[in-house]
């Protein structure tokens, strides 16, 4: 199984610095907020992208692909009854998707809640068409990158749009392409009536991509969620994709946050 960790996580940390001692912890892939580098892909240069893409290699670690891929832009929404926005959305993924692909990564998630939960007056169904319409729209950019869309359902917490992993199934099918995939998060997840694990067989044949976290913010093994049937549904299934580490409390610190999960995650290994 392939363990990697999200840039995020390292917080103000040089690239180099954090990607030095994420392979130190025993991860071998990264995943990046684009944010890290600049909240406007768009402004991210060449240059700098194939500087942080060398930096990964010579650390030893391969670039798994972005997430928050809207965080903290402006104009960008994808369930908005805007046909405007919902086109330039889309266009803004196409660089996200090129973003991607220059710095060595395959695959884009799509969670990014505050730019896809309901707005006044939309209903849950009108923004599943919406949606569908936006990322329908992104889809050309991102199979052109060879690359796949990962789309994330979310808990409650964190919002209103495509809260189970039945819901990102709908979603997916009313894109209609073989390079938009569902994505599992393990705190997601437990919010869910069914168990993590079933929740995993049944998507065995669309899952791309996973979050290993814990219900309580932090990393897998630093809270209640046990990881043990997680990783051995996973293992049933064959998943060769990444378990990506993502944690939302920096509270213990950056090293213990990275290192424990590590630790946890290989202890719970079937």
């Amino acid at each position: 199984m392939k363990f990697a960790i999200c840039n995020e996580t390292f917080k103000d940390w040089p690239f180099d610095k954090a990607f030095a001692f994420a392979r130190e912890c025993g991860y071998t892939g990264i995943e990046f907020a684009p944010f890290t580098m600049n909240k406007d892909a768009r402004q991210i240069s060449p240059a700098k992208r194939e500087e942080v893409r060398g930096q990964a290699e010579e650390a030893g670690l391969e670039v798994v692909g972005l997430h928050w891929l809207l965080a903290f832009t402006e104009g960008f929404y994808v369930t908005t009854p805007d046909a405007e926005v919902r086109r330039a959305t889309s266009e803004y993924m196409g660089e996200l998707a090129r973003l991607c692909r220059d710095l060595g990564g395959k695959v884009l998630v799509l969670g990014s809640p505050m730019q896809r939960n309901l707005l006044p007056g939309v209903s849950h169904d009108q923004a599943m068409e919406y949606a569908a319409d936006t990322l329908r729209g992104a889809m050309p950019y991102i199979e052109e990158c060879g690359l796949v869309l990962a789309v994330e359902p979310l808990g409650p917490e964190e919002g209103d749009f495509l809260r189970t992993a039945e819901l990102g199934v709908k979603l997916i099918e009313m894109i209609d392409s073989p390079r938009c995939r569902l994505h599992l998060d393990v705190k997601a997840m437990s919010t869910e009536d069914k168990p993590i694990d079933a929740i995993i067989r049944d998507n065995a044949q669309r899952l791309e991509h996973f979050h290993a976290n814990d219900a309580n913010r932090r990393g897998p093994g630093m809270g209640d969620v046990d990881f043990k049937p997680i990783l051995a549904a996973l293992q049933e299934i064959d998943y060769q994709g990444w378990v990506s580490v993502e944690v939302f409390d920096y509270e213990p610190g950056v090293e213990t946050l990275a290192r424990e999960s590590m630790v946890n995650l290989k202890a719970c290994m079937p």
